[in-house]
């Protein structure tokens, strides 16, 4: 809830001056992420009281439901030369953010049904992995490489933690590397902004700008930073402040300090979703909960080390604060079913 109060208010600071001057209605961005942080709670609500071991009869379902939203959203015109979104009139859907959810409970299920076998390379990595390589080829088609590649180390993760071999992780890993790597260098945009994460400040005026004007957001927000809203970088330097690229304005706006109490947040919940994970009453709920806790806090990392130049950037949202109903939604769903996990282990605790 921390995180949410802080990310719609950022929203706020950060939207204000680009919506002002490219729709004249400077709360636009803020009043829509304001009601989506409304639909988001209730959202997470209603999955804290859903039993999560119901998921399993969903899983099929639900995985076919996205792959179906998936190949709907490459058919709606594309927004920024990318098809990721269905627009349903006022109200823009991004199913890939979904697919996320979608991954984590089909491996979560699959893994606990056929935990005897995880010591088979066949069922244990090749066949989860190529089920859930259907929904990262749907992404990469929008194109998208940076979600298929949070996806990808969540589902690697959430195989260590069901006790697959390593032997057979690093030959997934070792696999997925040459495919990474070519469509890194396959179109021209990848490789100016890979070029610009080696050399940054060497195409300022180009491939390099944005993340060079988010390093400079960052540098000059000094200890305790310049104040709620007073970021100058959000001044029109920094393209769309209020989506990717949201951590530079919280760090020049509330300095060193607030951005290391922005990281406890999601160090916190790192450490609360291994806890539950760790206590949940079944193997279902651990990998559930892993790979949950797994993907909020590995896109929160690989978002803020995109934003500091640490890693190329790419259009990963950093969970709570970026612009976007899509990705606050499945955040929160996310959350809700961490709470449900959490709720059942403490009632199991009490009989």
């Amino acid at each position: 809830m921390a995180l949410l109060f802080i990310g719609v208010v950022m929203v706020f600071s950060a939207s204000a001056i680009y919506a002002e001057k490219n729709l004249g209605r400077p709360l636009y961005f803020f009043q829509r992420q304001f009601i989506w942080a409304i639909v988001s709670m209730f959202a997470m609500g209603a999955m804290s009281r859903y039993d999560y071991n119901r998921l399993r009869e969903w899983v099929m379902p639900i995985f076919a439901v996205t792959c179906l939203t998936l190949i709907a959203a490459l058919f709606f015109p594309p927004i920024a030369g990318a098809r990721r979104w269905i627009r349903l009139g006022p109200i823009g859907l991004q199913p890939a953010e979904f697919a996320k959810l979608a991954s984590i409970l089909f491996l979560a299920a699959y893994l606990d049904k056929k935990h005897s076998k995880l010591g088979s390379f066949v069922s244990g990595i090749a066949v989860p992995l190529a089920v859930v390589g259907v929904l990262l080829f749907l992404i990469g088609l929008e194109p998208d490489l940076g979600t298929p590649s949070l996806m990808f180390c969540v589902a690697v993760l959430m195989l260590f933690v069901a006790g697959a071999r390593w032997q057979s992780i690093l030959g997934a890993l070792a696999l997925a590397a040459p495919i990474v790597a070519v469509e890194l260098w396959r179109k021209p945009y990848r490789r100016a902004r890979l070029l610009s994460f080696l050399h940054p400040f060497e195409n300022i005026k180009g491939a390099g700008y944005q993340l060079s004007q988010s390093i400079l957001a960052v540098g000059s927000g000094g200890w305790t930073g310049k104040g709620f809203g007073a970021s100058k970088l959000k001044l029109m330097y920094l393209p769309t402040p209020h989506t990717d690229f949201i951590f530079p304005v919280v760090c020049e706006e509330l300095g060193l300090l607030g951005a290391a109490a922005v990281l406890a947040l999601f160090a916190t919940i790192l450490i609360q979703g291994v806890r539950i994970a760790r206590a949940a009453p079944n193997l279902f709920g651990t990998l559930l909960a892993a790979g949950i806790c797994f993907s909020i806090v590995l896109q929160a990392f690989f978002n803020i080390a995109m934003s500091i130049g640490l890693l190329p950037t790419k259009g990963i949202p950093l969970p709570f604060f970026s612009y976007g109903g899509s990705s606050l939604l499945s955040t929160m769903i996310g959350v809700g079913i961490l709470l449900n996990i959490s709720r059942q282990t403490r009632a199991e605790a009490l009989k």
